[in-house]
């Protein structure tokens, strides 16, 4: 059998195509018959039968699988009818008469026939004794005891149905699982294998091992009997065939399970012939006189009977594999799915002989394409546990070859976790079969080095280990105490310069550390490495730079423990052992870097990248051991390099390292806190008598020559940047930072390289002192405090008009946070005290930080920069901008600025919307919870504002301008914002139209003009937030339109049919005012979703018009769909019989109810959609059309919505419903104006 097209069996049990998507190529159609797929493996033989078990010889028999019973099709033939029976297996009504002569049944005796299910859900017994206590019964009575596991069965699948002996001595096990799915009325569709509660997992594990233990105990004579597994086997293979989604995943698990216990049955079987064999041959070889007879007809007879053990239980296997595994492993639920996947790794595991041929290993293989990622988990996994054995991933070599393309992919897929699986089974690949995998197939993993996902990038770790590092490093330092690093290191530095994928080490390091931890901490070897000369064997500057990030992001991961920024959780809750071992890497550390760390710094002191790097050391240090170790003097060398570095370099990443490194040291617990102080103070002397003479010069000065400039500049930067870390009030800079600030302000003669960070300093002396304040503070402190925030302000305030728009920035920058910090906020909770310092900027300085933000934010000029600047530069900059507006945008939500001025954010939405969506979105989202209302009227005002520039720039016909629309496409965004809790956003909604409607007659009409009032265009805008309202709002509205054009408007002007006016009349009208049949045509009213009651009505009327609507919607292609409503039993030799024998499924399709009742609830809203316009139509215009489209769909967006998701949900009865869909060609085309997915945004 041909697999079906997904289109065709979109939510059969049978098939799950529509949930995997088949590998191209060779093997491209994982459901066709064994045969043909074989012909496709080349190698393999045509019939694929395997060397031991025959159970592969054909996949589907030829049969369907679309829900039919498997024992009643097996014996009535037709589509499975080639399947070779079992001889034995089968025959189960005469078995079941021969074991009714036992006597009555051990249900009858039992009021309760689900006893075995309740000791199995209690687990209150050791498994081994629940099967013996039933093995004795089912020797006793086998009906009975047969007839209580099968009620086991039964209830595990969640059915309160019970089997009863009359049911089973007269009646099919096809009828049966008709009557019990008849009586499957569950409310819920949940059942004990979809629970997640510990009783029910529990049960779950108790369930797979009694299937275990009962074949177990039952191997070596039961199983034998010609009863009990004919019989299971035959009503699991039923089940599994269910409609049932409950009947279907329950048993196909027993199954499983039940072939995996057989299995390892065979596999004793198989050994104990292979001894017998063994035994007979010894025996026979002896001479005449030594032979014993007697012995080798023993072993003659007990071969005999193994053979027959084994082709009992190939039979078996045989009809498993055929009746369950074959069809269910492709079954629509993808946990039915992973069971078959999962168990077929097991078998082949366990009887690696038998099943690890192609005409299995191909099942896995095409599994890998499955959509579902548990499924894809299972197979990844199932393949590890065969390449993890080297033998195993020998006899493997063609199936690698033809799946190794998927697995390598894989790496990358979507899941991560499947990611990191599909890396784990490439490194089994890599060690376990050489040169399998190409230098190609290596590069598709060397980048996931960089991943995001920390479990991912240490599996590509290893995988990168095990193929570039991994040697036998301790036989390689028998060269020499650090021949074994230097090679490591050499080769990692090989990879990392040479590969170019990332410039950060940090993430190399973390990759590596979960396999590589011992070599990556071997520091004192690193660091002789950084510190030898020999010049023919000394490194690059790139080298050296590598070598240094990957030492420090060493000790960063032994010391912290934590991933670099980005990759993996957030914060790690560490154990008391690995607090421990980062407790002793930082000591071991410490122990070796403290005595080197100077001599680094000496080397590379000219280097600024190097010095950066190195001065993160100290974070990583136990620096108590400066004073328990007596290592002093290294303090101080430490120290007197650090005041070099400081005094040598002025580039901020330097100076900020040095900053950080100094304020670890100056922690006043250690004891060596006075000398550390003591140093800091001498450095920041230095600076500031510099700064000081530097500065009496420049006052005195009528020019500065570019060396003093410099030099000042640099001065500046240095103590501006300490000053962020370090407490600098003492030495008084604020005075006279503020008078070089106010000389640059009013003579404009002071360079942007001194101006900035004199701002700086003035800024972080003011948040010095805010930290001072504390307890109760004299009002005069307080109020000198304030003067000085109003001084700085008013300074900053002059520099946004300054000509550089560096110092522009940077003042933008420190008044945002500035006016933070001092906002109504710093006065909230215990700190009223403060209330004196809250700084509420004037209307001037809200109108020039607005002003900033329009030149340097929403600007496409500085925006898209110059055609000379790379792509990074481009990114720096956007990532500034972003930092702008959203330290404008925090004013606005702190309550700093009114809410009004964030209406010069907002009209900015939809331009910018791929640049500055995000920070828009939110800020409109937070506004929204402040008051609603006054949110309302700036998103009006939004909108005034840009109708507003857009007519005084192009004059009336600016309404047929892009412009226009792009200012309708904004309006619809902002009412998306309104879909959401329609009762809170109720009144500001209605406040919202009112006002629109005022500004739209304000201006009166020009005289002589026929254009109508000047803002009247506005209406079309305002008609975008109609769909939000209510019935009841959108009447008032209508009135109060009405009343409007009364008042404004003369005699002469109400007759006029302005567009506008008419659109917007429009969408407040409901289509009941309307009462025009073309109306109604046009703009349908979107139908309620019906009743269940109404459904059930509906199901034979909209069945009799298929055919009409179908006509209806000639153009559209109607997908084939697969009922899964229950088959009634048919009378033999019926016209539907005969078509279901002849596959026919697209008659079986359209002749189920649930084809119709779909289409019938899809279709009347679509079709009438699709409804030509009548040509004669008056007074309806095209544009006014598409809105009244709009209108109706927007209304009832939410209730479509729910419409959707409802066709999503099962049948409470645990019954799988197809997911029907109806899909208009003009209906697409049709754009859905208040759809957020197309616009790439959410609601709110």
């Amino acid at each position: 059998m041909l697999l079906r097209k997904s289109s065709r069996v979109l939510d059969s049990p049978g098939s799950s195509s529509s949930s995997l998507v088949q590998p191209q190529g060779m093997w491209a159609s994982s459901s066709s018959s064994v045969a043909q797929g074989d012909a496709e493996m080349g190698s393999l033989p045509a019939s694929g039968v395997p060397d031991v078990l025959d159970l592969s010889s054909s996949e589907d028999g030829g049969g369907s699988d679309s829900g039919s019973d498997f024992e009643d099709t097996l014996w009535k033939g037709g589509k499975r009818g080639t399947r070779t029976p079992l001889s034995r297996t089968l025959t189960a009504k005469r078995s079941r008469k021969d074991a009714s002569r036992d006597g009555g049944s051990l249900a009858e005796r039992n009021q309760e026939p689900s006893n075995l299910f309740e000791v199995v859900r209690l687990a209150k017994s050791a498994m081994e004794s629940v099967v013996d206590d039933w093995l004795e019964s089912y020797k006793q009575n086998k009906e009975a005891g047969f007839l209580e596991l099968v009620n086991f069965f039964i209830r595990s699948c969640g059915c309160k149905g019970v089997v009863t002996p009359e049911m089973f001595r007269k009646q099919q096990n096809s009828e049966i699982i008709q009557q019990l799915t008849e009586q499957f009325d569950e409310d819920s569709a949940e059942y004990p294998l979809v629970l997640t509660t510990q009783p029910w997992r529990k049960f779950q594990a108790g369930f797979c091992e009694l299937v275990t233990v009962l074949v177990r105990r039952c191997q070596y004579s039961i199983i034998y009997d010609e009863y009990l597994m004919d019989t299971l086997i035959s009503l699991l293979t039923g089940l599994s065939d269910s409609q049932v989604r409950a009947f279907r995943h329950t048993s196909t698990l027993a199954a499983m399970k039940l072939m995996t216990a057989l299995v390892k049955v065979a596999l004793g079987v198989s050994l104990h012939k292979d001894n017998n064999q063994r035994q007979y041959e010894a025996e026979r070889n002896k001479g005449p006189s030594r032979r014993a007879t007697d012995k080798l007809e023993a072993l003659l007879e007990k071969r005999r009977e193994l053979q027959e053990q084994q082709e009992e239980i190939e039979n078996m296997m045989n009809a498993i594999f055929k009746g369950v595994f074959v069809h269910r492993y492709r079954d629509v639920v993808p946990e039915i799915r992973a069971i078959c996947i999962e168990e077929m790794g097991n078998w082949m595991q366990s009887y690696s002989a038998s099943f690890l041929t192609d005409s299995y290993l191909k099942y896995i293989g095409w599994t890998l394409h499955d959509k579902q990622r548990e499924v894809r988990l299972k197979c990844l996994k199932a393949l590890q546990g065969l390449y993890r054995s080297r033998e195993m991933a020998a006899r493997m070599e063609l199936f690698t070859s033809r799946f190794k393309g998927r697995m390598v992919s894989m790496v990358l897929d979507k899941e991560p976790e499947v990611g990191v699986e599909a890396v784990k089974l490439l490194t089994l690949i890599l060690q376990n079969m050489e040169g399998m995998l190409t230098d190609e197939d290596c590069e598709a993993v060397y980048p996931v080095v960089y991943a995001s996902n920390r479990a991912l990038a240490a599996a590509a770790g290893e995988f990168l280990y095990r193929k570039q590092f991994d040697r036998d490093w301790e036989a390689v330092k028998e060269k020499g105490r650090r021949g074994g690093s230097r090679d490591f290191f050499r080769l990692l530095l090989a990879f990392f310069i040479e590969s170019e994928l990332h410039e950060h080490a940090a993430y190399l390091v973390d990759s590596l550390w979960d396999c590589a931890a011992p070599l990556l901490k071997d520091w004192d070897g690193l660091t002789h490495l950084l510190l030898e000369e020999s010049p023919e064997e000394g490194w690059g500057d790139q080298q050296e730079n590598a070598l240094i990030e990957i030492l420090v992001s060493s000790m960063r991961q032994a010391t912290e423990g934590k991933s670099p920024v980005g990759r993996g959780p957030g914060k790690k809750v560490l154990s008391a052992r690995e607090r421990k071992a980062l407790e002793d890497d930082r000591e071991k550390l410490t122990q070796y870097l403290i005595p080197l760390l100077p001599q680094l710094l000496a080397k590379f002191s000219a280097d600024a990248e190097k010095v950066a790097l190195l001065l993160a050391a100290p974070r990583c240090f136990n620096l108590s051991l400066y004073s328990s170790g007596r290592l002093e003097k290294y303090l101080e060398q430490l120290l007197a390099q650090l005041r070099e570095v400081v005094e040598k370099h002025t580039c901020q990443e330097v100076l900020e390292a040095a900053s950080q490194a100094l304020y670890v040291l100056c922690n006043p617990e250690f004891t060596f806190y006075s000398r550390v102080d003591l140093a800091r103070s001498r450095l920041v002397d230095t600076l500031t008598d510099k700064f000081q003479h530097e500065l009496a010069e420049l006052l005195q000065a009528s020019y500065l020559d570019e060396d003093e400039v410099y030099s000042m500049a640099a001065t500046l930067k240095r103590i501006s940047i300490l000053h962020n870390a370090h407490d600098l009030t003492p030495w008084q800079l604020y005075e006279p930072c503020s008078l070089l600030l106010q000389r640059a302000v009013d003579t404009g003669e002071v360079p942007k390289q001194v101006v900035i960070p004199t701002m700086t300093c003035l800024h972080f002396s003011i948040l010095w002192d805010l930290a001072h304040v504390s307890g109760t503070v004299p009002v005069q402190e307080l109020l000198a405090l304030k003067r000085k925030v109003a001084s700085f302000c008013s300074l900053c305030q002059s520099c946004l008009t300054d000509v550089d728009s560096s110092v522009q920035e940077q003042a933008f920058v420190l008044l945002s946070d500035l006016l933070l910090v001092f906002s109504p906020q710093l006065a909230r909770g215990e700190r009223e005290a403060l209330e004196l310092l809250v700084y509420r900027p004037e209307v001037a300085l809200q109108s020039q930080l607005a002003g900033f933000l329009m030149d340097h934010v929403f600007n496409h000029a500085e925006l898209v920069g110059s055609d000379e600047e790379d792509s990074e530069g481009k990114i720096e900059r956007l990532h500034q901008q972003r930092n702008l507006l959203a330290g404008f945008c925090k004013l606005i939500l702190y309550n700093v600025l009114e809410l009004s001025a964030a209406s010069d954010v907002f009209k900015h939405y939809a331009k910018f919307y791929k640049d500055y969506g995000d920070i828009i979105k939110e800020t409109l989202s937070r506004a929204r919870q402040i008051d609603r209302d006054e949110w309302a009227r700036t998103l009006l005002l939004s909108l005034q504002q840009l109708l507003t520039e857009l007519l005084l720039q192009q004059g009336p016909d600016a309404v047929y301008s892009k412009a226009f629309l792009e200012i309708r496409d904004l309006a619809r965004r902002f009412s998306l914002f309104f879909s959401l809790h329609q009762l809170h956003n109720r009144q500001a909604l209605v406040a919202l139209h009112k006002a629109g409607i005022k500004f739209a007659f304000q201006e009166p009409a020009p005289s002589g003009s026929e254009l109508g009032p000047l803002n009247l265009p506005f209406l079309e805008v305002l008609s975008e937030f109609s769909p939000r309202l209510l019935r009841p709002d959108k009447k008032l509205l209508l009135s109060y339109l009405e009343q409007t054009c009364q008042a404004r408007l003369s005699p002469q002007q109400r007759g006029k049919a302005w567009n506008p006016l008419l659109t917007y009349r429009r969408s407040l009208r409901s289509l009941d005012d309307m009462g025009s049949d073309a109306s109604r045509i046009a703009a349908p009213r979107p139908r309620r979703r019906p009743g269940a009651a109404a459904k059930r009505r509906r199901l034979d009327d909209s069945s009799q018009r298929g055919d009409s609507s179908l006509q209806l919607s000639s153009r559209l292609e109607a997908p084939m769909l697969t009922s899964t409503v229950l088959k009634r039993g048919r009378q033999p030799g019926s016209p539907a019989q005969l078509q279901e024998e002849e596959g026919s499924e697209s008659d079986f399709v359209q002749s189920q109810p649930w084809f119709s009742s779909q289409r019938s609830r899809e279709s009347p809203g679509r079709q009438q959609l699709l409804v030509p316009r009548s040509a004669s139509r008056p007074g309806l215009g095209s544009r006014m059309d598409r809105l009244s489209l709009m209108e109706e769909e927007e209304e009832e967006e939410e209730e479509m919505v729910i419409q959707e998701e409802s066709s999503d949900e099962e049948d409470p009865q645990g019954r799988d419903m197809p997911l029907i869909r109806s899909h208009s060609s003009q209906g697409e085309q049709l754009r859905d104006l208040f759809d957020s997915t197309i616009l790439g945004i959410e609601d709110p």
